[in-house]
């Protein structure tokens, strides 16, 4: 072939290369254009989707007809009382060890009183020089009156003489209750047991010296009875119109695991402390099997009256704010409304609601933070086997 007529055949095929090369490169990048498009769509739907929060969703139920308040207690003995010395001197003797049971007027120890001692001889002295001092000016006043009657003395010296009498008489009177005083005092030097009870402390030994001044002195012993204890609790101020005299409660203690006891509440003070905001109220609670001890913890649960028209809503799901106390609910458009409600109880895990919310609204449990009015929400498929 001629060289003139290949070369237009040679610049044909390369033509035709170059075309070819041309559409390939066309299409790579409409094909790289297109999945690019495909790739943002995709992420615009997943970044769409992802900025719905999803939550999950709980019914309000209704309130159990009686709720349980568990509150800590402090027990205390029905009747405690702390013996005091009245009289000054060594302790002679003690006959009670802490944890003896003791009767009314049973002897818990005796008091040496070597002053007291002396103190009444002389009393007992005194007294019978105002006798002698009375029976004489007695009989003197009577002579000088049977010699008035025959004028041998004047007027002036009987009136003195009876006057002298009764001012003996006066004397006498005082030094017999000058007697009493100290022999009442002697009975002190005996320390008796005011009640039946136990005795839970003994703060003396023998030969300890015991004063008795303007202060109160130290206590020697504390009998207390502790067949049946004191439970006082301090009830928060919302509560107390539900708790009156004749409520039932129930008290464990950390000694006893395991064991549970019945309590009565049997006062209330009808009063608020200003301090705590809590008003205190006393139960009783038999201890004939002496397993409570008096000045111990116990933690003490009562039994309230429910109200049957409240419901309740888990306390995860209250919203605290600055406009209040308020639930998430969420509607069937998914849409997200904020509801205040009014809490008459707060239980624990569950709070029961006064108004605010009704048995068909959807409460969101544990709302995410800052949700708002309008906000869209995807509502959560719960697990088989449960219900939101």
């Amino acid at each position: 072939m001629p060289q003139n007529e290949a070369q237009p055949e040679s610049r044909h095929f390369l033509g035709l290369g170059l075309f070819a090369l041309a559409a390939i490169a066309a299409a790579t990048v409409a094909h790289g254009l297109t999945s690019r498009s495909r790739d943002q769509e995709a992420l615009r739907r997943w970044t769409e989707a992802n900025a719905i929060p999803t939550v999950a969703v709980i019914s309000p139920a209704a309130a159990a007809n009686s709720a349980g308040l568990e509150l800590p207690g402090r027990l205390e003995a029905h009747s405690q009382a702390p013996i005091f010395a009245r009289v000054s001197g060594y302790l002679k003797s003690w006959k009670a060890e802490i944890g003896t049971p003791v009767k009314a007027g049973q002897l818990l120890a005796e008091i040496e009183t070597p002053e007291l001692d002396q103190q009444l001889l002389q009393a007992k002295a005194d007294l019978a020089t105002a006798e002698a001092d009375a029976a004489l000016a007695e009989s003197t006043a009577k002579r000088f009156q049977s010699l008035l009657a025959t004028d041998s003395v004047a007027r002036q010296d009987v009136d003195e003489k009876l006057s002298a009498a009764r001012g003996k008489q006066a004397n006498l009177k005082s030094a017999r209750a000058n007697v009493d005083r100290y022999a009442a005092m002697k009975n002190f030097t005996r320390l008796t047991a005011p009640f039946d009870g136990v005795v839970t402390a003994r703060n003396t030994n023998v030969g300890a010296l015991i004063t008795v001044g303007a202060s109160a002195g130290q206590e020697l012993f504390v009998v207390s009875d502790i067949r049946n204890l004191r439970v006082y609790v301090s009830m928060p101020q919302s509560f107390v119109p539900q708790v009156a005299a004749g409520t039932l409660a129930t008290l464990t203690v950390p000694d006893r695991p395991g064991r549970s006891y019945a309590a009565t509440v049997s006062a209330t003070t009808h009063a608020v402390d200003t301090a705590s905001g809590t008003s205190l109220i006393q139960l009783t609670v038999d201890n004939a099997a002496g397993e409570l001890l008096p000045g111990g913890y116990a933690s003490v649960k009562l039994n309230l009256p429910g109200n049957p028209a409240a419901l309740t809503v888990p306390a995860s799901s209250l919203i605290l704010d600055a406009k209040g106390t308020g639930v998430a609910v969420v509607g069937a458009d998914g849409k997200v409304t904020l509801k205040p409600v009014s809490i008459a109880r707060d239980l624990g895990k569950v709070v029961e609601i006064a108004a605010g919310v009704d048995a068909s609204d959807r409460v969101i449990d544990s709302p995410p933070d800052g949700i708002a009015n309008g906000d869209s929400v995807r509502v959560a498929v719960p697990p088989a086997g449960k219900s939101g």
